[in-house]
């Protein structure tokens, strides 16, 4: 009877496992440097739906980093980039405002804000000096929400509740840093 309720808890486990994943994320060359693009699947449950909605921004943070392994050390870290973004609700328009920086963009709905937030296009990663072509570097990409950047009260709640602890795992690939592709 034992391992029947295991095994339930584990079937039921798994489908929460596999929500909050990246796909497809893909490092592109271009004339300027190197550019990326990633496709992130994450999921807002209830209670922070019901955070926003009652005037709660919420913030996230896509994370980026570029390493070249060494045999008598440990990796070197070669590039390390963040994109911050904000997702807000207006109540008297009832729109969703997401902002990068300030760039601000409005939504007639949560699914299509956060849906727009989830895929990164041509993300400048490095710059083309800090690559060399030809060499193989490894890369790493999560994308989470910044508890840090919510009102103190609900810091203190996120720190001990799982609904408040949104993030992918670290997705980690090697790449080879290749030249620009023609036009």
């Amino acid at each position: 009877m034992g391992l029947a309720l295991l095994l339930t808890l584990v079937g039921a486990a798994a489908p929460a496992l596999a929500e909050n994943q990246i796909h497809n994320a893909e490092i592109l060359s271009t004339d300027e440097g190197y550019v990326i693009n990633a496709d992130i699947d994450l999921t807002l449950n209830s209670r922070l739906e019901d955070a926003l909605r009652r005037g709660v921004s919420l913030y996230f943070v896509v994370e980026f980093e570029i390493s070249r392994g060494r045999w008598y050390w440990f990796d070197e870290e070669l590039v390390q980039r963040t994109l911050n973004y904000r997702l807000s609700y207006h109540a008297i328009t009832r729109a969703y405002r997401l902002s990068v920086g300030s760039l601000h963009q409005n939504f007639d709905s949560l699914e299509t804000a956060f849906r727009t937030m989830q895929r990164v296009r041509n993300w400048s990663v490095a710059e083309r000096g800090e690559l060399r072509v030809g060499q193989s570097y490894n890369a790493a990409l999560r994308m989470g929400l910044d508890t840090s950047q919510l009102p103190k009260p609900f810091q203190v709640t996120a720190i001990g509740s799982r609904d408040w602890n949104l993030s992918t795992d670290w997705l980690r690939w090697t790449f080879l840093a290749t030249p620009p592709e023609p036009q």
